[in-house]
């Protein structure tokens, strides 16, 4: 078996074609959607957020925490911006959760707030984390479904792990799913994985899933970017996913690469998701 290529980015631009038009759409209505972001203390990563009004605010790391609280409310009042996305992680002086918890739900289009957490959790979702989300639409759009298979995800974290479960499990055309959250206390983690139709790798461990653990046929959702040491390369390294790649393309149906596979959809699904923060605040959702 030879396992066929999930393609991020492919599908990416599928999505970002879709959100530019309309966006466009929207923009004829006197709303064009805006994003802003706000990153203290670190390089800015380029992006580009077609048909949307882009906002980057960039802090130098001894920004206060105040003067960062006061940026999210001045943000949140702004009606020009319809998305508010803080970069994290922040300097140590800041706590985060007062952050994100200042954030006006509305416009939180990054989806950890915690009341669209709890709206996701109890199947009435407005913004998904994008991840998550970019994962659901990868099984969707690839001929993946994962309605009536058991989805096994290894990794339980706030970003990935939890949020891509809660959407796996509702009752909708993109779910259906009978979901199995494994993690670093599992136990029989091998056995647990080859039971899986599909299977979420998002534990952060470097080809920590061997190719051996998987059902024959399974599909493969990679989401670990992890740094390893490559002579044989300019820069010293190159990356890898949390599976063993090149050995599971001879067990899995379908597989994402690292780089290429989830990775472009997760600035995409912001995109989708300040979208909809457009048109929901403008009343034209």
């Amino acid at each position: 078996m030879s396992a066929s290529i999930i393609d991020g980015k492919a599908i990416a631009a599928q999505i970002r074609a879709e959100v530019a038009r309309e966006a466009e759409e929207l923009k004829a209505r006197g709303v064009t959607p805006g994003l802003a972001t706000v990153l203290v203390g670190a390089d800015p990563a380029s992006h580009t957020y077609v048909g949307m009004k882009s906002i980057a605010l960039e802090y130098d790391e001894s920004l206060s925490e105040e003067d960062l609280l006061d940026t999210v409310r001045q943000l949140n009042s702004d009606p020009e911006v319809h998305g508010i996305l803080v970069q994290l992680p922040l300097p140590g002086h800041i706590d985060e959760q007062k952050v994100l918890l200042l954030i006006d739900p509305a416009k939180d289009v990054d989806g950890f707030h915690p009341f669209n957490v709890g709206s996701m959790m109890v199947g009435r979702t407005v913004f998904a984390p994008c991840t998550p989300a970019g994962i659901v639409e990868l099984l969707h759009r690839s001929g993946n479904p994962p309605a009536g298979k058991h989805v096994v995800i290894v990794g339980r974290s706030n970003i990935v792990g939890k949020p891509v479960a809660n959407l796996l499990v509702q009752k909708n055309d993109r779910a259906n799913a009978t979901v199995t959250v494994c993690h670093s206390r599992t136990r029989n983690l091998s056995e647990m994985v080859g039971q899986g139709d599909i299977v979420i790798a998002a534990i952060g461990s470097p080809e920590f899933i061997k190719a051996a653990w998987l059902k024959p046929g399974a599909v493969v959702i990679d989401v670990g970017t992890n740094r390893v040491e490559d002579a044989t390369r300019e820069r010293g390294w190159r990356l890898v996913g949390d599976v063993e790649f090149e050995a599971a393309t001879e067990v899995a149906a379908a597989i994402t690469p690292v780089p290429g596979g989830v990775g472009p959809m997760t600035i995409t699904m912001l995109m989708v998701n300040t979208l909809e923060a457009a048109r929901q605040q403008s009343g034209n959702s």
